[in-house]
Parts: structure tokens; sequence; C-alpha cells
């Protein structure tokens, strides 16, 4: 039995039937490497052998009675992997567009919490012969780092690697605890550590007087300007949230991006960020919605290894300014350079343990029902935006990777949406390409192939106007 941290608790307490707390990811596979062909049992026999090596896999969220304490990971007595696999047959004639309708479908349903929060679906019938390997996991179980690691669990570097040594035992579930049993480790847990939310308050109180400090020029430089929450505009993408899903994905080249930030003397990350305001901004102009302002979006930073707290999730945030309102993309890439320096700034004053520690500070049942208020619609209508969007950039791997013998062809993930956050661009690197899945509600953004494929003709853009630049130097 193990404790869930603040940070992963938050994510069972943001959910509700409109904001699915899952994280999905496709890997397309090339059937054709592998040894002997492609068969589903094939694929099955191959999770199998590795469910050892993920122990959350076979474990499900219990609460605590009185919300005394976070919710707890048990072992699931009744596992049973084929609740957890499922093998699908994409719609004809099986193009990106039929793979992306049938993704958008799985994103659109939560899990089931009285199982463990996963789901594989495999799906057959895609045109090119690819094979589509549809992962569904909780926020609660992984974030993008450990994301990367639990793929890392199942891939292989080589198309006929034997699979991983056997566990020294038979996998044999703990017992469930009782409710009592749970009411009573909480409180021992509550005991050990009395001034948790202390010790929180003093952390949070000092990331919030170096945030001031920044913000106000007392002490440094230069005066920052960052982006806040509530900054943005109230845009088409930030109507309210239906349950349904729709997603799309492309690839671009990396080199690509490293040419433009090479060129400009960005980051990689900027480019990203420039071309997500590109494609967006035209998105809005199809609607005459473009606002007169820019945009404010959430960007996720992984904090692993720079916290000396435990928990699956350990990510920060900061919010940077879209420049939609500009029309030239090196213009746009220019000021979000600007606005990413100011960003980061905040970030380091704000420290790592920021959003952990004000998740710590109100007991188990008080921070679950503030984030539900938080979260209802009728009070979030009447507040501008928290943020417009979530655009995430995710290192993956640089090298050719194979599952069951077949090989990695691409890798799109697809985060969650929440208030505020009326679509979510995830970008990650796999192989020399960058890989990138866009998820929005369904019913705000109907037409999200607009934006994939905005997303990567942007690339396309600031690469060609990068050539432009050194030939003419």
């Amino acid at each position: 039995m193990q404790r869930l941290s603040a940070m992963d608790a938050s994510f069972l307490y943001m959910e509700t039937p409109t904001y699915h707390m899952h994280v999905c990811g496709v890997l397309l596979l090339d059937p054709s490497t592998m040894q002997g062909g492609y068969s589903f049992e094939r694929i099955r026999e191959f999770v199998a052998e590795r469910l050892h090596l993920v122990p959350i896999l076979r474990q499900r969220v219990v609460e605590v009675p009185l919300s005394i304490d976070y919710p707890v990971w048990v072992d699931d007595p009744d596992f049973d992997l084929d609740l957890h696999l499922r093998r699908l047959q994409v719609r004809p004639p099986g193009t990106r567009h039929e793979l992306a309708e049938l993704v958008g479908d799985i994103a659109s349903r939560p899990l089931d919490r009285s199982l463990p929060l996963w789901e594989i679906n495999v799906v057959e019938g895609l045109e090119d012969g690819c094979v589509a390997f549809v992962s569904k996991m909780h926020h609660a179980t992984v974030d993008g780092e450990t994301g990367t690691d639990f793929m890392g669990s199942l891939l292989d570097l080589d198309p006929a690697a034997p699979g991983p040594a056997p566990p020294e035992e038979p996998w044999t579930p703990e017992r469930v605890p009782s409710d009592l049993g749970l009411l009573r480790d909480a409180t021992v847990s509550r005991l050990r550590d009395p001034l948790r939310a202390v010790r929180a308050i003093g952390r949070t109180g000092r990331s919030l007087v170096g945030i001031g400090r920044g913000l106000s020029g007392i002490g440094t430089e230069t005066r920052l300007r960052p982006a806040l929450p509530f900054s943005g505009p109230r845009t088409k993408l930030n109507a309210p949230v239906t349950p349904g899903r729709a997603v799309a994905f492309g690839q671009a080249q990396l080199d690509d991006l490293k040419l433009v930030k090479k060129t400009f003397g960005t980051t990689v990350n900027d480019v990203v960020l420039a071309a997500s305001a590109i494609t967006l901004r035209r998105w809005l102009a199809t609607y005459d919605t473009v606002p007169d302002r820019p945009l404010v979006v959430s960007v996720p930073v992984s904090v692993h290894g720079q916290r000396a707290s435990t928990g699956i999730n350990q990510v920060s945030n900061m919010f940077v300014r879209l420049p939609v309102d500009l029309e030239d993309p090196i213009a746009v890439l220019a000021r979000i350079r600007e606005e990413t320096k100011d960003a980061k700034a905040v970030h380091n004053a704000m420290g790592v343990d920021l959003i952990q520690d004000m998740a710590q500070i109100a007991p188990p049942g008080v921070y679950n029902l503030a984030m539900r208020l938080v979260l209802d619609s009728a009070l979030t209508r009447s507040l501008p935006p928290v943020q417009n969007a979530v655009i995430s950039n995710v290192p993956g791997p640089p090298i050719p990777l194979y599952l069951a013998g077949a090989q990695v062809r691409g890798m799109y993930p697809f985060g969650p949406l929440i208030e505020g956050s009326g679509i979510n661009i995830t970008v990650l690197s796999n192989m020399g390409n960058m890989d990138f899945g866009v998820i929005a509600c369904g019913d705000t953004v109907p037409d999200i192939w607009a934006i994939a494929d905005g997303f990567g003709l942007a690339v396309r853009e600031l690469t060609d106007r990068a050539h432009a630049d050194a030939t003419a130097s």
C-alpha cells in the first residue's frame, strides 16, 4: 500500500464527467519487422510478460474514509489483463483521420475507478499496414517524464530483443485494507508528520515573496513582466468543456526546429510555442475572432530530480503569452523569446515545490471540495480563463525503438483538458522527428485537423524563413 502525493491526488479530485484527467498516447507500429509476423496474441503476451516491471499497472486507488488523508494505491486482487487490453478495428479506409476519430472516442470515456487506472487499445485495419497501440492512463499514475519511463518498460532497442527476466516469485496481491485499517494508517501518517502543512505554508510564503520581488523589481536588475493566470482573453477556444474529445496529430522534422532555433537565437521550445501561436491565430481568424491581445498558455515543466518530495507527478508550471495579435511569424518568434525569458525567471523564483506545497496546505477533504468548486461551470463562466491553452514539449527517444518486434514509426501524445484549457498541444521528439498531438473539446473545435495541419505548416514556414535568412547573410 502506498499513499498518493498531494499532487497525484489532485488529478483525482479534479476529474468530473467533463474533465477527464487521463493522458493518451498513440504508438504507430510497423509490424513488418516482427519475427513471425503480426498477431494480437503476440502483443498481449508481450504486455503480460512486462506487467511486473510497472507495479502500478496492477494497483487501484482506494479512498480513505472521511478523507483524513490522501488515497492509497493497493494491489487489485481481481486484476484481469483482458479488462485493460482490447483489440479494435478502425473503420475503412483506415487513414489517420479515421484513427484520430477512434482515438477521440477512446479519450472521451473516463477510466473505471474500481480498476487499475489504465487501458491499452490495439487498433488494426490502418491503410498503410501499421498497427496503432493506443494507451490511456490516469494522470495520477503518470506525468510526462514517468510516461516516457513507462514506455521504456514496454519498448526494446532491437526487434529481436529477448523478453525481460521473469519475477523471482509469482505475483501475489497484498490484502486490500479494511476501512478501519485505512483510517488507522491515515491517522498514523498524519501523526508522524503533523507539521507537513506548516512547512508547506512556509515554503509557499517564501516562493510568493520571491515572485513578488521579481514582479516589483526589488533586488533584481530588471522588473519582470510575465504572463499571469486569468489575464488572457476569453476566446472561442474557451467555451465550457463537454465530455467529447477530438484529436489530430502530425509530424515535423526536428532538424527544422533546430535550424530555426539556431538562426534566430531561440530555443526549440520557443519554436514550438511560435508554431502554436501561428496556427491558433489562423484558426481563430477563420471565425473572425482573433483577439487584440495575446493568449496566455500554461507550459508544464518537469522538476524530476529537483525536489525532495516523492510522488509520480513532479511537475511545475510557467505561463507564457502567445502573441496571436501579431501576423509576421518571425515577429511572433521574437516576442515569444522575450516572453519565455521572463516566464523562466519567475518560475525559478517560484521554486520547484510551490504547486505541490499549495496542494498540501488544505486537508484532503477540503482540497477535494475546493477543486470541484474551482471547476464548477457556473463559476468558471463568470471569470476569465485561467489559461487559454496548454502546450507541452516532452523529450523522447533519439533512436529506433520496437514493441514486440514492431518498429515504432510515430509517438503521438494527448494531454487532458481542464477549465480554461480549450486545447492541449503536446510535442514529443522521436527519432529525429517532432511528433505532436492536438486534443480539444469536440464541440468547441470540430475542425481540429485545421490546427494540427496548421502546426506543421507553421514549422515549415519558420524553416523557410530561416533558410532565407541564412542565404541572405
